[in-house]
């Protein structure tokens, strides 16, 4: 289903309001790599991120779909690293250390 393996695609990440309990919607940036889809932002402060990790119950939307998914904080430095340079390539910010967001989609 997912066919944009290793590619950046612009989607819309719906969260719960970890405060109001209310759908807040952010488009973002967002890297397609085995079968699952990854955010990231240089601080974990920003709303979309704070209420992913309240509750993980997400939806995406991308390429004309909207699919629910759960999603969890990446621990793998590695794995950090790798989304970053798929999503900046040839970029010096793909070398900063970001903190990454990953969607496992259902589908």
């Amino acid at each position: 289903m997912f066919q944009k393996n290793n590619q950046v695609v612009t989607a819309i990440l719906t969260t719960t309001g970890r405060k109001t309990g209310k759908s807040h919607s952010v488009k973002l940036r967002a890297v397609m790599y085995k079968g699952k889809l990854y955010f990231s932002r240089h601080k974990p402060d920003g709303d979309w991120f704070l209420n992913a990790i309240a509750n993980p119950d997400v939806a995406v939307e991308f390429d004309g779909m909207k699919i629910s998914g759960k999603a969890f904080v990446v621990k793998s430095d590695e794995l950090s690293e790798k989304i970053s340079q798929i999503k900046y390539p040839n970029e010096d910010r793909a070398n900063e250390k970001r903190v990454v967001l990953a969607v496992t989609l259902y589908e």
